[in-house]
């Protein structure tokens, strides 16, 4: 890599990312009422075994920040805004109003921002909507549910000039970013081959006849782009993950965040090629998502390995790149270099996440240091995002295809593979259309 290249990126992902300008502080602490009023679209499940909603994890941190107002809580499921209402009265003084309806909230000029936290099926559009109201936003990963759609948000963000941050905390971690530098300066020498993992003990969800929705939920409203199918309880709250018309599965799910660690450790950017297998080998049950999978993407100077096992108790989640002259470990203490050179920095702090409000405040100051169309970008920028997220698709796509798919980035189509290319995008529902232009 050219030193030059170096260069930006000690400026663009140690300087930005380890700490927030003093200047946003001051300007922040010089006006307390310069709030950013923000909504929370999508509040979360209560779904035994799952970990809960991000959009209820998001509210911590965000309703601790003095100069943001959530004005808003905006669920398709009622029975959600107690709980919601609960964690506000912890961190702001009143009450935001609820919403099931997110089109509403989009129409009220006075919100600056809104989280979307919503299933992945809904978050191009609801990324798009509100670039096109003049909103901001903070999506949840992986940035979209099909690739064409991904290829929209980014397109929307840069129209209408809007700050557009992905849930991949990591892009914010200091200690990562120190990672990232030592590869790039090339102390580990060439770096073939990468890989990560997960595995974890997920629940059979069993087998569930289709019935009428809870009360108080708009079922239709939570379908959205999605096909019209009847209401069924393995399809909705947290098991929609495992489901194709609403989810990614575990690859979009937890995958998208080691792949966005190796794809910034490594400055990569697109494969030319992917192969994966796997399938439903532990569960038998109604989730459509494999239990089993390994997918291969093929870059120019390397290739990269993903791995999951949802079956698999105690064996958690980590990466390796593996160099020249030593092996770069991740794991859930922080990250090391083993089997060569001593690192530099053995990193501080959790490289695999950053849990806390720096992801969350990184997005906030965006916001306040844009203008006009003058626009900070965040550290998980929609653009990047959307890069990760594409390596989810297409590890999904050539395992639902059997067989090695080749890549053109230029134009973002599979190549001579006609059924491939149908599950870069999808058939939507009206009104509830992604658009060919935004």
């Amino acid at each position: 890599m050219a030193p030059v290249n170096r260069r930006r990126f000690l400026k663009t992902s140690i300087e930005s990312v380890a700490s927030l300008s003093a200047f946003s502080y001051a300007r922040a602490a010089d006006a307390p009422n310069d709030k950013v009023v923000l909504a929370i679209i999508g509040i979360g499940s209560t779904v035994p075994g799952s970990v809960g909603g991000r959009g209820r994890q998001l509210l911590r941190p965000f309703s601790s920040f003095q100069d943001v107002d959530i004005a808003y809580l905006c669920d398709i499921d009622e029975s959600f805004f107690p709980f919601g209402q609960k964690i506000l009265a912890t961190g702001q003084r009143r009450e935001a109003r609820v919403e099931k309806d997110l089109r509403r909230v989009l129409e009220d000029k006075s919100v600056d921002a809104v989280v979307v936290a919503t299933p992945d099926h809904w978050h191009a559009l609801a990324t798009i909507w509100a670039c096109q109201a003049g909103k901001h936003v903070y999506v949840e990963k992986p940035a979209s549910h099909n690739l064409r759609e991904g290829r929209r948000m980014v397109e929307a963000a840069r129209k209408y000039h809007r700050v557009v941050q992905l849930g991949t905390q990591s892009r914010s971690s200091a200690s990562l970013a120190r990672a990232a530098e030592l590869v790039r300066s090339g102390k580990l020498g060439k770096t073939p081959h990468a890989r990560a993992w997960i595995g974890g003990s997920r629940p059979n969800i069993g087998r569930q006849m289709d019935s009428a929705p809870p009360p108080g939920v708009d079922y239709d409203h939570w379908l959205g782009p999605a096909p019209q199918r009847g209401f069924n309880v393995n399809r909705f709250h947290y098991r929609w993950h495992w489901m194709w018309d609403y989810g990614t599965g575990e690859l979009g799910n937890n995958g998208i965040h080691a792949l966005d660690r190796l794809r910034w450790i490594l400055d990569l950017d697109a494969p030319t090629r992917i192969v994966a297998a796997g399938g439903k080998f532990f569960y038998d049950d109604d989730q459509q998502t494999p239990d089993t999978l390994t997918a291969t993407y093929e870059f120019p100077a390397c290739s990269v390995t993903w791995e999951h096992r949802v079956w698999s108790r105690g064996t958690g989640d980590g990466a390796i790149v593996y160099g020249e002259h030593g092996t770069l470990v991740l794991d859930r203490e922080g990250w090391h270099v083993e089997k060569g050179i001593e690192a530099t920095d053995p990193g501080d702090g959790k490289a695999q996440g950053v849990e806390g409000t720096v992801h969350q405040r990184n997005f906030i100051e965006c916001i306040k240091n844009s203008s006009g169309t003058s626009v900070r970008r965040p550290n998980a920028d929609i653009e990047e995002g959307h890069k990760s997220t594409r390596l989810c698709h297409l590890g999904n796509i050539a395992f639902r295809t059997g067989r090695a798919i080749r890549f053109n980035a230029e134009t973002e189509m599979c190549r001579d593979d006609p059924e491939a290319n149908r599950l870069l995008t999808r058939s939507y529902r009206k009104p509830f259309e992604v658009p060919a232009t935004v």
